[in-house]
């Protein structure tokens, strides 16, 4: 990765967050002074919040569909119940 080189011969798709990264590396007195740009080289490299927004929307739509479900089931209880 750090070659800069990708998969396909060209430049890697996160290679420019690496140099971005690195370059802060090298040049910062503590290394927390970079913790935004390793977390974009991360992410970049891994999708890791990216798939857990996903996946909070997922259940989110998930919890509404069960929710409509039961409210739908609750009315027809109901409607069977009164003449």
């Amino acid at each position: 990765m750090a070659s800069g080189w990708g998969i396909t011969g060209n430049k890697g798709r996160c290679y420019d967050f690496w140099v971005d990264f690195s370059e802060c590396m090298s040049r910062c007195r503590e290394p927390k002074d970079c913790v935004l740009l390793r977390e974009d080289y991360l992410e970049c490299l891994h999708h890791s919040k990216e798939f857990q927004r996903r996946n909070r929307i997922y259940k989110e739509e998930q919890r509404k569909i069960r929710a409509a479900a039961r409210a739908k089931e609750g009315g027809e209880v109901h409607k069977h119940q009164h003449p």
